[in-house]
């Protein structure tokens, strides 16, 4: 979707990171912009640029949509800060509420990976030797999951489990290594054993 260009206009820009399975409660967090780094559109995000519209609105004041589509809210967000890195948010899915037990589904599924911000360019300058626009101040209104983030390294970045849920890749990966180092003493220990009984 290409972005209007103009001071005040409505705007989406979609970011991606990579997206883990979200946990059974719907519960996900990620990074729904990236400081510094120059979407597919020609826009760089700058540090701070989200700093005032969250003070007005907070994570309350921003809605969760489904591709942004006014009309298909799908959760809330319970946290919207700015770090280092760029826009960190977490939220969960209102699971009554059939779309986002679709969006569920699809994001477990690793189908559905993508963040996109909807919002109001306040103040931006850009660059004539390069023509990248810097987006200084953003009023932030809306943050969609979707299908095709325009920022290729921003998609949902994290997402939470569940205590029921299946162990992480991580942790499964630990668990094998111990187990590999479990049979190789084994087999060590059973190794020595038939050369002292053949001595």
């Amino acid at each position: 979707m290409a972005a209007s260009r103009e001071i005040g206009a409505r705007e989406v820009k979609r970011a991606e990171l990579p997206l883990l399975q979200a946990n059974e409660a719907g519960a996900f967090s990620g990074y729904a912009s990236l400081f510094g780094v120059v979407d597919s559109g020609g826009d760089m995000v700058m540090a701070g640029a989200f700093a005032r519209s969250l003070i007005k609105r907070g994570a309350s004041g921003v809605k969760m949509l489904w591709q942004h589509q006014a009309a298909e809210p799908i959760g809330l967000w319970a946290s919207i800060v700015e770090d280092s890195r760029g826009l960190k948010v977490e939220g969960r899915l209102d699971l009554s509420v059939a779309r986002a037990r679709e969006a569920l589904s699809l994001m477990r599924k690793g189908a559905i990976d993508g963040l996109s911000i909807g919002f109001r360019t306040r103040r931006a300058t850009t660059e004539k030797s390069s023509g990248v626009r810097r987006l200084h101040e953003i009023d932030l209104w809306e943050i969609s999951v979707v299908t095709f983030p325009m920022l290729s390294q921003a998609r949902i970045g994290a997402v939470k489990q569940s205590r029921n849920a299946a162990l992480s890749v991580e942790a499964l990966g630990a668990k094998l290594a111990r187990l590999r180092t479990q049979r190789a003493t084994l087999e060590f220990a059973q190794a020595l054993r038939r050369l002292s009984e053949h001595s």
